[in-house]
């Protein structure tokens, strides 16, 4: 299997500083980072490392649910995933990744609510990304559509 590099160029200090991450693998951008953008509520135009895990996981678990319902032996027409990745403060020092939430919205063929479920829980406990996150708290919210 291949492995993907993303690297970031970083300047001044963590408060007045800031960066730019690329993704050299793919080379489909490169996206400005700061830490006051990313402690703010508002992102104005920069990402951070949360906003990528949830990227990263929400990819990650698109996939493996889609392989999970067909092993079950239904077709996925459509999966709509969502993760909310939330930073806090650690009470060790510093920050930590407080929670993560996943919400699944999908209209599957051959699949009953209760097959879309266990699937759904499958393949949080068996994606990568939700596999290297174990120190973080996952929940998940999926539910069948139409």
């Amino acid at each position: 299997m291949p492995t993907r590099t993303a690297r970031t160029a970083w300047t001044g200090t963590l408060q007045e500083g800031s960066g730019q991450v690329e993704m050299t693998s793919s080379g489909v951008g490169t996206y400005d980072v700061s830490f006051p953008q990313r402690a703010a509520e508002n992102a104005d135009g920069t990402t951070s490392p949360e906003e990528l895990i949830a990227a990263a996981h929400s990819s990650c678990y698109a996939m493996q649910l889609s392989a999970l319902i067909g092993q079950a032996g239904g077709t996925p027409q459509a999966l709509d995933v969502q993760a909310d990745v939330s930073l806090g403060e650690d009470p060790a020092g510093g920050f930590r990744l407080t929670g993560i939430t996943l919400t699944v919205r999908g209209e599957v063929e051959g699949l009953d609510a209760d097959g879309f479920a266990r699937a759904a829980e499958a393949a949080k406990a068996g994606c990568p990304v939700s596999k290297a996150l174990t120190g973080v708290d996952i929940t998940l919210d999926a539910a069948l559509e139409g």
